[in-house]
């Protein structure tokens, strides 16, 4: 028999290591399809597995997909023993409410879906009896984006075991006639290219993919557990410089402008890079090597400017010039010198840039403004809406604004809101090695202006979607849809009146067919329209405050509820037979991600819940790190899913959260800076003998190369050094409480010997030498180097390179403290449990 034997570096600390796979001896997945319709570049995608318990005992059979982060699910249903299971979609409130009527009858429940970078999970499971069978069914809709002058169908395979009957189906319909198609993505090459079948008519096109067993073992991204990799259907349709593609079906319509053979516009262009000391190591890198490819596809009549900021703003010319090969070879000298270093004034580097656009009007131009960030506000301006209302107040609608987040310790709902506010987008750009693939990528969606001031108009509909856009890029596409009054299409006009250089112009041919589809699609239009219409209004929500905040979120959710869709505002309760545990899924926002080498993961915000599986071994990753084993009787504490628990050791940038021992099953929300998150997610309750075991606090240490952590207890109610600064006379000591499974009460930041600051869950005091003062505000605090700042339950400490938040968290009615690193100081001799590096372990295989 075989044992593991951890070997590790670190003396004294408890590797707490499990995991489970599911057994392919226990079930058989018999049949896996996927259907895809895509009509008029709206995808219906049916997900149907079939499985088989061949055991002879009840099994718990588990349904785990992945789909695109951009579609709502609107459908899903379990068929057992003749007996159908419908999902039913509720406002995530009353959803609320039957799971914790399902805790309160004893059973588990949780959420079952998370994010990936372009990718979320659906997982749920259900107990099938010996022999018998059981279909899952699940149905998602999404209107495919066309990006660089393609359309992508993403389908990701992944049934956990090799499939006898597998196969996928893809049928796209498009009545502007389909110019390429192409088949893309890791299940296309090698191996699996001739499972593949690819047929292309005039305006209908059929793909099927249908893999082998041994072919679903063999392939690139194949293995005994099967498949699991990407199909992608990359296409797109003829275009010409009329009105563009309409569509209309029982009193609604659906528009897709693109118009090609148009002049470029020159632009106006400032990049505001972000050079603070949370960009160090990689990031500031890949930056650089991204900066200098987007400088090098600069065109001769572009004007650009380069601006990169930390607490202070670095010109590289105070005005724009023009992209000749003399400017942009000193450009790119500039940009090889970034260095990271400092503080982060977004505040004040988005104004200087948008200074310098206002002050250079050209005639016939399209001006933007570019920002990338990896951290939120940390000196200067740093209350968030004051931020949003100077950058609304300068831009004044004059050129959109594009926010690259860089990573996860940036506060994205901000990005997203200030670039909403200015007719941009935000888009996240993810810690990995293609990061400068991504940025420049990003780059080229933009680097090609058509249109500027581009207005649809249709007269005899109403109930429309966006119909004014700042500018149109080529390569990209505008959609539009409404209902057609009275559904008279004899009056339905359409019309579009834009800039193109410096003409003005209008798109309305008198032979733009209008296509009136049968029955059969009548419904298809009207659900493409409450897409669009739900997704913009969730967009608009974000932006508002008040009472037109409420009326805008109340109609998403009125929609949502009619067309079925799961989105952040509803929920679907997935219904089970009796007795099981009820499961609700939700919609993730963008900021929340998957754990990376996990089979199965849950969606997390900046305040990331630990979630117990109970008999699963471990804690599936619903933070950045796995928890500990769940196992009775042998003194380990099982994770809960309502609170962050302690500080990851050794967290460094980008620090997860650790655990925190069961307690009773509540429902919490948190707001980690990003908006308010619904975390539901419920335990069993071990029995553990209050009299007679020891006060802990439980600290995880992040581990080279391995997906599980160390962890190690600290007992009683002790003073604890939490991160040294020699060099710099600054430490911060943390006192725990005295509460079981509790924080930290009282942490001190001593800044120089007579002075320090005190951070509790009532607020902040500030001793400088004899004088002592407090705040309980957001006011921004500045002793010596270090800045303080308050944002709800968020304490944000900076001192030059090094950056901590400290969380306020509450647990039955006591409130209590977590800090977390999120930018670690680059001086090595820095130490305590927050700057403990990462751990050094390996695991060998040694007979017993």
């Amino acid at each position: 028999m075989e044992r593991a034997v951890v070997q590790i570096t670190l003396f004294g600390l408890l590797l707490a290591l499990g995991t489970t796979l599911p057994n392919k001896d226990d079930w058989d997945i018999y049949s896996f399809h996927i259907n895809s319709t895509v009509n008029s570049r709206y995808a219906t995608t049916v997900i149907t597995s079939r499985v088989a318990n061949r055991m002879d005992v009840s099994k718990e059979i588990e349904f785990h997909v992945r789909i695109p982060k951009n579609a709502f699910i609107s459908k899903f249903k379990m068929l057992i023993d003749g007996q159908e299971y419908d999902g039913v979609v509720k406002a995530k409130e009353q959803a609320k409410q039957q799971y914790a009527q399902a805790v309160s009858r004893g059973q588990s429940a949780g959420l079952v879906s998370s994010v990936g970078r372009t990718l979320e999970e659906f997982k749920t499971s259900v107990t099938v009896a010996a022999h018998k069978k059981v279909t899952f069914e699940l149905t998602y809709e999404e209107l495919l984006k066309r990006r660089l002058g393609k359309y992508e169908l993403q389908i990701h395979a992944q049934p956990m075991q090799p499939v006898k009957d597998f196969k996928v189906d893809v049928y796209i319909n498009e009545n502007a006639g389909i110019n390429f198609i192409e088949v893309k993505g890791g299940l296309s090459t090698n191996a699996m290219a001739n499972a593949i079948t690819k047929t292309h008519v005039d305006k209908q096109a059929w793909v099927y993919f249908y893999p082998t067993e041994d072919q679903q073992k063999t392939c690139d991204s194949c293995g005994d557990q099967g498949m699991n990799g990407d199909l992608v259907i990359v296409y797109d349709v003829n275009r010409d410089t009329s009105l563009g593609d309409i569509k209309r079906s029982a009193g609604y319509f659906v528009h897709h402008f693109a118009p090609s053979n148009l002049p470029r516009i020159p632009k106006n262009v400032v990049f505001i890079i972000d050079q603070s000391g949370s960009m160090h190591g990689r990031k500031i890198t890949q930056t650089r090597i991204a900066l200098i490819h987007i400088l090098n596809d600069l065109a001769e009549d572009d004007h650009f400017g380069l601006i990169t900021f930390d607490s202070d703003i670095f010109h590289w010319k105070r005005e724009l010039v023009q992209a000749n090969k003399e400017n942009l070879n000193s450009a790119k000298t500039f940009a090889r010198g970034i260095t990271d270093r400092g503080a982060t004034d977004i505040n004040r580097a988005v104004l200087e840039g948008a200074r310098m656009l206002n002050a250079h009007p050209r005639e016939g131009s399209a001006s933007i403004l570019i920002l990338l960030t990896d951290g939120d506000p940390t000196t200067g301006e740093t209350n968030l809406e004051r931020i949003h209302s100077n950058v609304r107040r300068v831009i004044a609608d004059k050129f959109p604004l594009y926010c690259l987040g860089f990573g996860f310790d940036v506060n994205f709902e901000f990005l997203e809101k200030m670039s909403l506010q200015n007719n941009g987008v935000a888009r996240r750009i993810y810690e990995d090695s293609d990061a400068d693939l991504q940025l420049t990528g990003f780059y080229e969606e933009v680097a090609t202006p058509l249109l500027t001031d581009v207005t649809m108009i249709y007269i005899g509909a109403n109930n429309l979607t966006q119909t004014n856009f700042s500018l149109y890029y080529n390569g990209s596409e505008i959609v539009v849809a409404g209902q057609i009054t009275d559904n008279e299409i004899e009056t339905f006009t359409p019309q579009v009146i834009a800039v193109s250089t410096s003409k003005r112009v209008v798109f309305s041919e008198t032979n733009t067919t209008v296509d009136s589809t049968g029955t059969m699609s009548d419904s298809h239009i009207q659900r493409v329209w409450a897409y669009l219409t739900v997704k913009q209004l969730l967009e608009k929500e974000l932006q508002l405050s008040g009472p037109e905040k409420e009326n805008v979120k109340n109609e998403a959710l009125r929609l949502s509820l009619k067309y079925s869709f799961v989105t952040p505002l509803t929920s679907m309760v997935v219904t089970k037979p009796q007795g099981e545990n009820t499961d609700v899924l939700h919609k993730p926002k963008e900021g929340e991600r998957q754990t990376s080498g996990l089979p199965f993961g849950q969606p997390i915000g900046r305040l990331t819940p630990w979630t117990s599986l109970s008999g699963k071994g471990f804690s599936p990753a619903s933070g950045s790190i796995p928890g500990p084993p769940v196992t009775r009787g042998q003194g380990f504490y099982t994770a809960s899913g309502l609170l962050p628990g302690p500080p990851v050791a050794g967290g460094g940038m980008g620090t997860g959260y650790a655990i925190v021992p069961t307690y009773k099953p509540t429902i919490a929300a948190t707001d980690g800076g990003m908006g308010t998150q619904d975390l539901i997610v419920a335990t069993y309750e071990p029995t553990i003998a209050a009299t007679d075991a020891p006060l802990y606090h439980r600290f995880l240490l992040k581990t080279v190369n391995q997906s599980l952590p160390l962890c190690f207890d600290v007992s009683g109610d002790v003073g604890l050094k939490l991160l040294h600064h020699p060099n710099r006379e600054m430490s911060v000591n943390g006192e725990l409480d005295s509460v079981a499974h509790g924080g930290f009460k009282r942490i001190v930041i001593h800044v120089k010997p007579d002075q320090h600051i005190e951070v509790d869950t009532a607020g902040i005091t500030v001793r400088d030498g004899q004088r002592v003062t407090s705040h309980t505000g957001q006011d921004l605090l500045t002793i010596g180097s270090v800045t303080v700042i308050r944002r709800n339950k968020e304490i944000d400490v900076a001192a030059e390179d090094s950056r901590m938040v400290i969380l306020v968290q509450e647990k039955d009615g006591e409130e209590f403290l977590w800090p977390v690193l999120r930018q670690r100081p680059s001086d090595t001799s820095v130490t305590g449990i927050l700057a403990l590096k990462p751990a050094v372990y390996e695991e060998v295989q040694q007979g017993k």
